[in-house]
C-alpha cells in the first residue's frame, strides 16, 4: 500500500484575525515498504500533514490517497482507514488507562469486534514485537513501568490494531538515552518484522538520519525538500535557512573538511566518521 499527496493545502481558522495557512500544494509520494522521516522546526506544518493521513483533518484543498482509496471523497468510512493507518501521537503513554497491560493493549482489537483467542494473539504478538517480555509484563500494571516500557506498552496498543501504516510523532521525546535508544530500535524491529510504512517525526537528527530511507522537509506549511538522507543533509545551507541541523556528526565532520582535512561529505554515522577519518590521517602521515 502506498499513500499519495497530491496539491495539499489545510488552513487553521480560516475567515478570521488567526487564520494560518499550515500546508500549501503539498505534493508527494510514499511507497509500500518505506521508512520516512519528516522534519520541520516547530510549527511547520508536520503534525498537521501527519493528521491528513488518517483523516483526522479533511484539507481544503488536494486529496490523499491511500492505497487505491481517495480518504478525502465523500463517503469513505473514516474507521476502515483508522484501522489501516495507526497513528501514535507524542507522550502516548499518557492515554493509558487499564488496570494491567495485556487489557491496555487490547483496547483497540476488541473494538475491532475479535474472537477473544485472536484477540490474545495480538496482544502477545504486538508486546513481543515492542520488546517485552508477555509472560513477565502482561498482568502488571502499565503505572508501575518505567518511562520506556510505558512507551513501549502504548505504541504497542497501535501495533495490536496490524495496521498497514505506522505514524509516530516524536516517539523518544523525553526518555533518557538508553530508553530513547531502546524504543528507536524497537520501532526499526518492527519495520523489520512487518514490512510496512513507518512515518517517525523527530526533531532529532541523528535518528533521522539513522533509520530513514527517505525524508521530507516541511517548512511553513511548504515541502521544501526530499529525498535519501545523504540528498537532504548534503544541502546544508538550505537546512539552515529553514531553521534545521546537521546530524551531529555529520556537523563535526564538514567542520573537518573545512578545515582541510580529506574527508568525504555528508558522512551520516559515527562508523563512517572513524573509518574516514583514520584514512584521512593514514594519508596525511604518508605524504608527511
Amino acid at each position: 500500500m502506498s499513500i499519495t499527496l497530491e496539491h495539499l493545502s489545510y488552513v487553521y481558522n480560516p475567515g478570521t484575525a488567526y487564520e494560518k495557512h499550515a500546508l500549501k500544494d503539498v505534493s508527494l509520494e510514499i511507497p509500500q515498504g518505506q521508512f520516512v522521516g519528516i522534519i520541520g522546526h516547530t510549527g511547520s506544518g508536520k503534525s498537521t500533514l501527519i493528521q491528513h493521513l488518517n483523516g483526522l483533518l479533511k484539507p481544503d484543498a488536494g486529496r490523499v490517497i491511500v492505497g487505491d482509496v481517495d480518504i478525502t471523497a465523500p463517503g469513505v468510512s473514516m474507521v476502515e482507514i483508522r484501522k489501516r493507518i495507526g497513528l501514535v501521537f507524542q507522550y502516548p503513554e499518557y492515554q493509558l488507562f487499564e488496570e494491567t497491560v495485556a487489557k491496555d493493549v487490547a483496547f483497540g482489537p476488541k473494538n475491532l469486534g475479535l474472537s477473544d483467542s485472536e484477540i490474545e494473539e495480538r496482544v502477545r504478538e504486538a508486546i513481543e514485537l515492542v520488546g517485552l517480555d508477555y509472560e513477565e509484563i502482561r498482568e502488571r500494571s502499565p503505572f508501575e513501568l518505567s518511562g520506556g516500557q510505558k512507551r513501549r506498552v502504548a505504541i504497542a496498543g497501535v501495533v495490536a490494531m496490524r495496521p498497514e501504516v505506522l505514524i509516530l510523532d516524536e516517539p523518544t521525546a523525553g526518555l533518557d538515552p538508553k530508553a530513547h535508544h531502546d524504543v528507536l530500535d524497537m520501532v526499526q524491529e518492527v519495520h523489520r518484522r512487518t514490512g510496512n510504512i513507518i512515518i517517525l517525526v523527530s526533531h532529532n537528527m541523528a535518528d533521522i538520519a539513522r533509520v530513514s530511507d527517505k525524508i521530507i522537509v516541511i517548512d511553513s506549511g511548504h515541502l521544501v525538500t526530499t529525498g535519501t538522507p545523504r540528498e537532504v543533509f548534503s544541502q546544508k545551507e538550505l537546512l539552515r535557512g529553514v531553521g534545521l541541523d546537521l546530524p551531529p556528526i555529520t556537523e563535526f565532520t564538514e567542520t573537518l573538511r573545512e578545515k582541510g582535512m580529506n574527508l568525504p561529505s555528508t558522512i551520516l554515522d559515527t562508523r563512517e566518521a572513524a573509518l574516514a577519518i583514520a584514512k584521512a590521517l593514514r594519508e596525511k602521515r604518508t605524504k608527511g
